[in-house]
């Protein structure tokens, strides 16, 4: 049977506590791994420490952290210390361009017009940085005299991966990451995407899968308003039209520009959201979640915690699947 990764991005609003709960019974079910995200609630390496000794079976990844947030050097330092925390468990760095939203206007980052250079050139850098050996380096983006790592790792060492949506990120990632993440996509464009990843390399492919045993009908109006926030941004509004929701894109774009959001979200269709959103009982959602596997990525469960008793929902979710 398959084991799946599974993400806490979803209830991280709801508390540190929750969120532990949450982990534990995980690691009990046999999820690999957890993944934390990080934008404007639970910082991701304090979560992820806590959790490192909550779950004692689980690996750790971000899912992920916008890089411009911290420098190369101190996402080096993070990781490795984690690493140590963990042992021989599986510590996956997951870092992404994020958004100008999230980057610059929450937190006041800059944000270039050259992702795909900075995410090439932060990647090279972080790595360096986690040989122990003495890094001095000097790029378009970054630069560090004499670095060194003071934290002792073994054999087992942070994996890189790059979070990704367009063709070029795709390559990039498969060429220079240990994997990718992929993110609010239909199994039905995974092998295009492992495709463009393979033209670059053997990363690993893994998919977050945003999925829910509950009410497809009643939490449908939730699914709509959540794809709203993504369909907004410009690479996720390409990544749905590719997937093949090009119509709704094209609505959806004109109704927001035209500042009507209740026709904006009326646009987002039933097939848009079931591809994407994935609700029903447990049998529907193992086979749409199952899917994702067959067609190439390793799936990260992202349980949507959207019924009357949210942790429960996120309970049977996880036991369906696990």
């Amino acid at each position: 049977m398959t084991t799946y990764a599974m993400s806490v991005a979803g209830i991280q609003t709801l508390g540190a506590d929750l969120t532990l709960d949450v982990v534990r019974e995980a690691d009990a079910l046999g999820y690999h791994s957890a993944w934390v995200a990080e934008a404007n609630a639970a910082e991701a390496m304090v979560l992820l420490g806590a959790i490192s000794q909550a779950a004692p079976h689980v690996g750790l990844g971000t899912g992920v952290l916008a890089l411009q947030l911290r420098t190369p050097p101190l996402h080096a330092m993070a990781a490795a210390t984690l690493q140590q925390l963990v042992g021989d468990r599986d510590v996956y760095l997951g870092v992404g361009i994020s958004s100008p939203a999230v980057a610059g206007q929450w937190h006041g980052a800059g944000y270039t017009d050259r992702p795909i250079a900075q995410v090439r050139e932060f990647v090279t850098l972080v790595r360096e940085c986690l040989t122990g050996e003495t890094v001095t380096f000097e790029g378009d983006f970054y630069t560090v005299k004499r670095f060194r790592l003071g934290v002792r790792l073994g054999e087992h060492r942070p994996k890189i991966f790059v979070a990704a949506l367009n063709e070029q990120m795709l390559r990039l990632a498969g060429a220079i990451a240990d994997g990718v993440l992929l993110n609010y996509l239909p199994a039905s464009l995974v092998p295009w995407c492992v495709d463009r990843v393979r033209e670059g390399g053997n990363a690993q492919i893994y998919a977050y899968v945003h999925c829910g045993v509950t009410d497809r009908d009643r939490y449908a109006d939730l699914a709509r308003k959540d794809l709203l926030n993504y369909a907004v941004v410009d690479a996720y509004a390409n990544q749905f039209a590719r997937a093949g929701f090009g119509d709704d894109v094209a609505e959806f774009r004109e109704r927001w520009a035209a500042r009507d959001r209740d026709a904006a979200l009326a646009a987002i269709g039933d097939g848009w959201v079931d591809d994407i959103q994935i609700m029903g009982d447990a049998a529907h959602v193992r086979a749409k979640v199952a899917a994702y596997d067959h067609a190439g990525a390793q799936p990260i469960v992202f349980a949507l915690p959207w019924g009357e008793d949210r942790r429960a929902t996120v309970s049977t979710t996880l036991q369906a699947l696990g």
